[in-house]
């Protein structure tokens, strides 16, 4: 990423004013503010944006500096100021002005002293900032309520909360050359793999662009690559608990301001069939749940696809369950119908999106009404369509990465587009491409069906089956952790 060129700050205070206000737009934007004052026999000017400062801290800052006297800043006067007389905790000073105006944008603020060639730097910031809610997407029966919001020193602070190691490091750094959004790469170093954080910081460090408009998912698409691939190749959560989770196993975590979502690196096909629900009950209904996920994911990609082709080819079923398909499959051919209901969910999931709440229940009676109902009658569509497509529409939002459900609703299209031309071979030629794809795939040099392939019996294991916590003493081994004992 191109950095500006450095740009020294003058002992002449109208040089360095008129370069920051220049630069800042203070003439331009209504909320960047210039304040003219004199302290001690002193010029001083402060500069700030509007909404970013905490008022009460600035005006403390002030009352303190208006108490000065000529004599107690007449030598070593900045170096005075930020040791002894501005009474704050984030202080710091530079003689970059580049560095100086980027800065004040990002909220702290900034004092010039006439006579002097450094410029302090005062963090005395906030920002608009929402509770720290459980998320929708997250939610758990039994459990911790709060959640990552949209300002990173927040995120920050609910994770270490979780993880008091003293070897837990939060990385700074900035990416985007106009935005200058702050990330935070976040791992405990005697955990994560050395090689893997460098891997990480590295790729951060690689993103050029003007700025990251959808914050961690614009960050997700530089730096996991792979951009027509639609399987997620990180996994995104608004839980402290689970990044923390994550982080006691070695991943590496990245934190960007103004995302609740935190994204963890690397994962897995099957770190995205995990929820938290599992591991907050006893480890027989976890197993239960979790095998009972699993049985819904799979339905959700197999079951219309593999319905499809018996309902095309009834002789494949056996005598016994020949009820499974339609006697009459209507005046519409089965797959347009298919068709039309996937699509008809996906317009009502948008739909519901745009939905205020308060009338999104009577959207939902009118889309059941609409396209349940009356679709059936006028033989649009076929009920049997209708409940296996129920089916397999329930597996999809079981699934607890919405990345996944929509990567996973892609692929089940295709098999049934497959099965619909070819029949018995393209539905298996299908699914054979599919797991070849996934095989091939690796997140950060992890590879994504890991431990299925290449195969880990004890680390399948335990993906497949809810193990109790004091019997997974170790590390999963793909990450290479230092401390591969828990």
């Amino acid at each position: 990423m191109k950095k500006a060129k450095k740009v020294t700050a003058s002992t002449n205070l109208n040089e360095n004013v008129t370069y920051l206000r220049d630069e800042l737009g203070v003439d331009k934007s209504f909320d960047v503010i210039q304040l003219d004052v004199n302290y001690a026999g002193r010029d001083m000017v402060f500069y700030l944006v509007d909404g970013f400062v905490k008022d009460d801290i600035l005006n403390f800052i002030m009352k303190w500096l208006s108490e000065l006297t000529k004599e107690q800043i007449e030598e070593h006067t900045i170096e005075k100021l930020i040791k002894t007389y501005i009474p704050y905790v984030e202080i710091e000073a530079t003689d970059d002005l580049n560095r100086v105006v980027d800065t004040v944008l990002a909220g702290p603020t900034a004092l010039v002293v006439d006579g002097e060639d450094k410029v302090i730097l005062i963090d005395a910031r906030t920002y608009p900032v929402r509770g720290p809610q459980e998320p929708d997407t997250e939610r758990v029966v039994r459990g911790s309520r709060d959640g990552f919001v949209e300002t990173l020193v927040f995120n920050t602070a609910l994770t270490r909360r979780r993880v008091r190691d003293r070897t837990l490091r939060m990385e700074y750094l900035q990416v985007g050359r106009r935005s200058k959004t702050d990330i935070v790469v976040c791992y405990i170093e005697d955990i994560a793999d050395p090689d893997y954080v460098e891997k990480v910081k590295d790729s951060l460090s690689k993103i050029d662009t003007d700025g990251l408009p959808m914050a961690e998912k614009t960050v997700e698409e530089f730096v996991a690559g792979r951009h027509w691939n639609p399987y997620p190749m990180v996994r995104y959560t608004e839980r402290p608990d689970t990044a923390a989770t994550h982080l006691f196993e070695g991943h590496v975590c990245i934190i960007v301001d103004g995302s609740p979502s935190v994204l963890i690196t690397p994962t897995t096909f099957w770190h995205h069939l995990q929820h938290a629900e599992e591991y907050r009950n006893k480890p027989l209904v976890g197993a239960y749940l979790r095998l009972v996920r699993f049985i819904a994911v799979w339905a959700s990609l197999f079951m219309l696809p593999l319905w499809y082709l018996f309902a095309v080819q009834p002789e494949l079923l056996p005598n016994a369950v020949s009820y499974l398909v339609p006697n009459d499959p209507g005046q519409v051919p089965l797959f347009v119908q298919i068709l039309l209901v996937e699509i008809g969910i996906d317009v009502l999931r948008m739909a519901a999106i745009h939905t205020p709440s308060a009338i999104a229940t009577a959207l939902g009676l009118v889309a059941a009404l609409m396209i349940g109902q009356v679709a059936v009658e006028v033989g649009l569509l076929t009920n049997e369509v209708m409940m296996y497509f129920a089916i397999a529409t329930i597996g999809t939002f079981a699934t607890p990465s919405y990345e996944m459900s929509l990567a996973n609703r892609i692929v089940r299209i295709a098999l049934l587009s497959l099965t619909a031309l070819f029949k018995i071979p393209g539905l298996i030629i299908g699914i054979v491409i599919w797991i070849f794809a996934l095989s091939r795939m690796k997140s950060f040099g992890v590879p994504y069906l890991w431990p299925f392939i290449p195969f880990n019996i004890r680390a399948f294991r335990d993906v497949i089956i809810r193990s109790p916590i004091p019997l997974k003493n170790r590390r999963p081994k793909i990450l290479h952790p230092q401390d591969p004992d828990r």
